[in-house]
């Protein structure tokens, strides 16, 4: 009877000694146990070290009866050809069908949304609550997701945005002196679900190389799966582009936000005494945004995505944040960028991040386009034009602005040295300026907290001019 590969290569001794004893690389193990299925011409040497015999290293069937046909009222016609110890299923809408092992939340339904990949090696509690992930199940393609364990103090947002998770390996015990609990007690209490065990660099090159796509991640407390259903399911998600997310991440009412940055080991910072007065928009803020702007110096008032030009003026503000968030920003404009045209024609200085980068140059007349891949990791490299200075820089964003359709009265400042695309401007007309990618981190590098020190500059020079 044929056997899984991963029963097979457990019992030549793991995926090294598999490679040795065949005389190939551990990619291409990591492809046999992607595809279920160990080339022929592979078999007489693995047969002789292990003893079994030829048709037990055959390839599972993709036709035959799935184990768990009787799960649904129709039957499944997807194979279910599920390793050893496998629990729960990553499903892409290409009919693509990865195994793992679930940790997390169970789920009750499948958890839909665009798979993507994030570089970073460190924040992985800072990802999965940055708003900006909301409507994506995150690969993480840094293999230790878990040692840092989870803390209070590092979260984005006041709840998970991001639909799920897939790791490498199975989530590591905390070793941190500020965790209060370990990753997978911190998804069950927020009713997120992931996925270990899947070889994350072939699904990493898939995403690069095929483009985002949906997925469906399911773990199913009673082991039973329908993979036709859940198939069938992440076909008909809508996708991303054309999709409002700001307003299901936004805050419900304005508040005030006084903290300010986090430094060891005395915690967060008390606010400067010299504060401008700056309205947040929040279209998915991040925290840290928050934080960096009371350390720059301001009095941050955050109001939710749907505020008004009207609303936003009434409240004197020496300068508007357009903060980061989720979605299409060309479905978002259509409340966002008359707010934006009536502060920046009010003469009030402005800065945008990510979403609020991409809002800002709809609002000067340019357009924005679904990337193929997007952007997301703390690893990125941009240039300033202006100064030739290379940042690298923390990044999560699928839609970018298409610098070719800017106006005459607005210029690039920065551009990503990935693949040329745009990453900031700035208005020769406005006191007005933005940048597609996050200065504050958290998580990733600090080279780019110059920015808001940059704004503070800009609301000062437009103060003086009064």
């Amino acid at each position: 009877m044929p056997l899984s590969i991963d029963t097979i290569i457990a019992r030549i001794g793991g995926p090294d000694a598999t490679a040795k004893l065949t005389g190939v690389g551990t990619e291409a193990i990591r492809k046999w146990r992607q595809a279920q299925a160990i080339p022929p011409r592979h078999w007489p040497v693995i047969a002789q070290a292990t003893g079994l015999a030829l048709e037990d290293l055959q390839p599972i069937s993709t036709d035959r009866p799935s184990p768990h046909a009787g799960d649904s009222k129709t039957g499944s016609s997807m194979p279910d050809a599920r390793p050893d110890g496998a629990t729960a299923a990553l499903v892409l809408a290409d009919g693509t069908v990865l195994w793992g092992k679930g940790f997390g939340a169970f789920t009750s339904k499948p958890s839909i949304g665009e798979i993507c990949f994030s570089t970073g090696m460190t924040g992985y509690q800072e990802t999965l609550t940055d708003p900006s992930f909301a409507g994506q199940i995150i690969t993480f393609t840094f293999p230790h997701i878990g040692n840092v364990g989870a803390n209070a103090e590092d979260d984005e947002a006041t709840k998970v945005f991001a639909r799920g998770l897939v790791v490498k390996e199975d989530p590591t015990a905390l070793a941190n002196w500020r965790a209060t609990e370990s990753l997978d007690v911190w998804l069950k209490e927020r009713g997120v679900s992931g996925i270990a065990g899947v070889d994350t660099r072939s699904l990493t090159l898939k995403i690069r190389d095929k483009g985002a796509q949906t997925a469906a991640l399911v773990f199913p407390q009673d082991g039973k799966f329908d993979l036709d259903v859940v198939l069938a399911e992440a076909k008909a998600w809508p996708g991303l582009e054309g999709m409002d997310l700001a307003k299901e991440v936004t805050c419900s009412a304005p508040y005030a936000w006084t903290k300010s940055v986090w430094e060891w080991p005395e915690g967060s910072k008390e606010a400067p005494t010299n504060r401008r007065k700056v309205v947040a928009v929040d279209y998915g803020a991040k925290r840290n945004i928050l934080r960096c702007l009371v350390a720059a110096g301001c009095d941050v008032t955050v109001v939710p995505a749907t505020t008004t030009g009207e609303e936003i003026l009434a409240l004197k503000p020496e300068g508007v944040f357009l903060s980061n968030g989720p979605g299409d920003p060309a479905a978002t404009a259509t409340y966002a960028v008359p707010a934006i045209k009536a502060v920046l024609d009010a003469g009030v200085p402005l800065f945008g991040i990510c979403l609020g980068h991409q809002l800002l140059a709809r609002a000067l007349g340019a357009k924005t386009y679904k990337m193929e891949r997007g952007h997301r990791g703390a690893n990125q490299p941009v240039q300033d034009l202006a100064t030739k200075r290379v940042e690298i820089t923390s990044q999560n964003h699928g839609f970018a602005v298409d610098a070719d359709t800017l106006p005459a009265n607005a210029h690039v400042t920065h551009v990503s040295l990935f693949d040329g695309s745009n990453e900031g401007l700035a208005s020769d007309k406005y006191p007005a300026f933005s940048v597609q990618y996050h200065p504050e981190a958290s998580p990733g590098p600090s080279d780019s907290f110059y920015l808001f020190k940059r704004f503070v500059t800009l609301i000062d020079l437009n103060s003086a001019k009064k």
